[in-house]
C-alpha cells in the first residue's frame, strides 16, 4: 500500500470564511453570521486585536472546558439557527451549548472527495457514515448517488440531519438514519453479513452512546477498525479516519488504518487538516486524518 503525507486544506467554501485568529480565539463568518469561539490552536497573534473584532455572538466557555459554555449575542437581530450552502447542498447553522455550530466546515474537503470518488466509480456504492452528526457528509454521498447509511448515537443530531435532507432537496435519495452505539450496531451488521463499499469515520475523543455506553479512541479505536475490516465490500472504494484532540499523530493514525486494510492495496494519504484565513497566509490547524483509497483503474 502506497502511503504518503499532504495537508487536508478546506479552500472551497463561498459560505464560511475564517477572518482572523489568534490568542486562542478566531473569527469566522458562517453565511449569514460573524462568530468569535476559543480554539487553543490559535497559539500566535491575530492580525487584529481580538477585543478588536466585530461579531453577531461570542461563546463564552465555562471555567477549565473550552467546548461546553453559552453564546452571548452582540447583535440582537441574529437568529440562533440560519441556512448556509456548500456545493448545492443546504442545511441549517445553529449555536449550540457545546461551542459547535451544526457543521465542521474543515471536512468539505473530505466531502468533496468522497463524491468524485463515488461519481467516478460508474456503479452502485453504499456507504456508512460512523459519526456521522447532521450529516452533511451523508448528504454529499447521498447526493452523489450513494446508497447512506448514517449511525449518530444522539438522535437530536440525526433530527437536524434529516433537516439537512429536505433543506437539501433530496428527500428522494436512500440514508437510513439510524441513532445507536457504534460498535454495537457494526457488530449487529457483521452478524448480518451487511458488506459497504465506503466507510467514513469521524469519531469524538470522548463520548456516549445512546444507552450511556462509554467511548474512549485511543482505547476503542482499534477494536471497531478490526471490526470495520469484516464489513468492507469485495469492491471498496474508500475510508476516511479523522481525529481531535487525541495525542496521536497522523502517521499514528493512518498505520493503525493501514493495518486493517492489509491486502487491499490501493493508497493512503495523511496529515493534518487545516482551514486557510480569508486575508491571511497563516492555517489553523483542526484535526489529523487518514483517508485510504482503491488503486484508480
Amino acid at each position: 500500500m502506497k502511503i504518503k503525507q499532504r495537508l487536508f486544506l478546506a479552500d472551497d467554501w463561498d459560505d464560511y470564511a475564517l477572518l482572523d485568529s489568534g490568542d486562542g480565539h478566531k473569527l469566522e463568518r458562517f453565511g449569514s453570521q460573524t462568530l468569535i469561539r476559543p480554539d487553543p490552536q490559535a497559539f500566535w497573534q491575530p492580525s487584529r486585536p481580538v477585543a478588536h473584532w466585530s461579531a453577531d455572538a461570542i461563546f463564552d466557555p465555562k471555567s477549565g472546558d473550552d467546548d461546553r459554555g453559552q453564546w452571548r449575542s452582540l447583535s440582537p437581530l441574529a437568529p440562533d439557527h440560519w441556512t448556509m450552502r456548500w456545493n448545492m447542498l443546504t442545511f441549517e447553522a445553529r449555536r449550540t451549548p457545546f461551542r459547535h455550530v451544526g457543521l465542521f466546515q474543515e471536512h468539505s474537503v473530505h466531502w468533496r472527495y468522497a463524491q468524485e470518488l463515488i461519481r467516478g466509480s460508474g456503479r452502485p456504492v453504499r456507504v456508512l457514515n460512523l459519526f456521522g452528526y447532521t450529516g452533511l457528509m451523508s448528504l454529499a454521498c447521498a447526493a452523489a448517488g450513494a446508497d447512506v447509511t448514517h449511525l449518530d448515537a444522539s438522535p437530536k443530531s440525526n433530527g437536524f440531519g434529516k433537516q439537512n435532507q429536505i433543506l437539501s432537496g433530496l428527500q428522494d435519495r436512500p440514508i437510513r438514519w439510524i441513532s445507536d452505539d457504534a460498535m454495537k450496531f457494526v457488530a449487529r451488521e457483521i452478524r448480518r453479513g451487511r458488506k459497504y463499499d465506503a466507510i467514513v469515520l469521524d469519531p469524538p475523543k470522548f463520548g456516549r452512546g445512546t444507552k450511556n455506553e462509554t467511548w474512549r479512541f485511543e482505547q476503542d479505536l482499534p477494536e471497531l477498525l478490526a471490526r470495520l475490516r469484516m464489513l468492507i465490500s469485495d469492491m471498496p472504494l474508500f475510508v476516511i479516519l479523522t481525529a481531535y484532540a487525541v495525542r496521536l499523530s497522523h502517521i499514528a493514525l493512518a498505520q493503525a488504518l493501514a493495518s486493517h486494510l492489509e491486502g487491499l492495496g490501493g493508497e493512503m494519504e495523511m496529515g493534518e487538516m487545516a482551514l486557510p484565513h480569508s486575508d491571511d497566509p497563516r492555517l489553523l490547524p483542526t484535526a489529523i486524518c487518514a483517508r485510504w483509497r482503491t488503486a484508480p483503474v
